[in-house]
């Protein structure tokens, strides 16, 4: 039976489709990777489990590198779109439209990406070895700063003479969470304690950082007035954040590892080939040949998606490593506002 879904979705998979309109023929049994697996025939042509693969990693469903059951439900929709697409393509071609102009053109242009991807995961992704990152993961490690963690707990009043009350509630022996439970206006905070969790200080509201600069852990800090009301914070724990480990940040080193091989790739072809750009600027004048330019625009990022353009980055992503912050920290901006 097959899958219900959006037709809708072709039109997101027209690059691909243009891809299927190119193989024409089919009918060759032979596995195109070890191990491959037919699935599916449309006429002659055989449709292999690593087509469906493919297709699911360019449309994002999958990573590269993660398997795809072939009994899975997933893996029958994609199936599905694929065996679509080859029915479609065919069409197409009954219809001599592969043969006009525009067909060409886009085909060209498809074959294009697909060849520039491979020069990527030949040239660029295979020079991207374990030493390089390691190499850099040491180098941000080296220079990168890390910054202290404060743990606080947080009982918001509405007037200096709640606060006041509140700090001679606590001098008498209730417990800071008991008492941020019954007094505390913060309602995102109040039914866990007051519980802001872990931030550093410079993602805090400023009122909260000064008062927390020098207060030691286990100790109690305010009344302070704040945008939403008077705070009053118990220092729970202080700690050096800890940076992100190597597998981690590998994620991100190898994507920017990927980005600067792309742009030195592009650099050296740009200044070996003749390009001349034939815009002229807003003024009137000429521009500068794009040869001359000291970086190229869009690069590729993943070989195997069909779209591969993205920005370079300008610096390594792992420079300054910063944990994701609890979510209750963003509850003490709001509450100083």
């Amino acid at each position: 039976m097959r899958h219900s879904r959006n037709p809708l979705v072709f039109l997101g998979l027209a690059l691909v489709l243009t891809v299927a309109a190119c193989g024409r023929g089919g009918g060759d049994d032979r596995a195109p990777e070890p191990g491959d697996r037919a699935v599916a025939k449309v006429q002659d042509q055989t449709i292999w489990a690593s087509d469906v693969k493919r297709e699911a990693v360019a449309q994002g469903l999958v990573g590269e590198g993660e398997p795809l059951d072939v009994t899975s439900d997933l893996f029958r929709r994609v199936l599905d779109e694929v065996i679509d697409q080859k029915l479609l393509a065919r069409e197409a071609e009954r219809r001599g439209l592969d043969n006009s102009a525009l067909a060409q053109r886009r085909l060209e242009a498809t074959r294009e990406r697909i060849l520039g991807d491979m020069l990527v995961e030949n040239v660029v992704n295979g020079a991207i070895s374990d030493q390089a990152v390691q190499t850099l993961y040491q180098e941000q490690l080296r220079l990168a700063r890390t910054s202290e963690e404060i743990r606080v707990r947080l009982i918001l009043s509405r007037t200096k003479p709640e606060a006041d009350a509140v700090i001679g509630i606590l001098g008498q022996g209730s417990s800071f969470e008991a008492v941020a439970q019954e007094r505390s206006i913060d309602e995102a905070t109040r039914f866990s304690g007051g519980d802001l969790g872990y931030s550093t200080a410079d993602v805090m509201p400023q009122a909260y950082a000064n008062a927390l600069r020098d207060a030691a852990a286990g100790s109690t800090v305010g009344p302070f007035q704040t945008e939403g009301g008077w705070a009053v914070l118990r220092v729970e724990d202080r700690r050096r954040e800890s940076p992100p480990t190597l597998d981690q940040a590998r994620p991100q080193i190898v994507r920017y590892l990927t980005y600067e091989g792309v742009r030195q790739l592009l650099e050296e072809l740009r200044g070996k080939a003749k390009v001349d750009v034939l815009l002229a600027a807003e003024s009137g004048a000429p521009q500068e040949p794009a040869s001359a330019a000291p970086a190229p625009g869009p690069t590729p990022t993943a070989p195997t998606a069909p779209t591969a353009t993205a920005p370079a980055p300008t610096v390594a992503p792992v420079a300054t490593p910063t944990p994701a912050a609890p979510s209750t920290a963003t509850t003490a901006k709001a509450a100083a506002r």
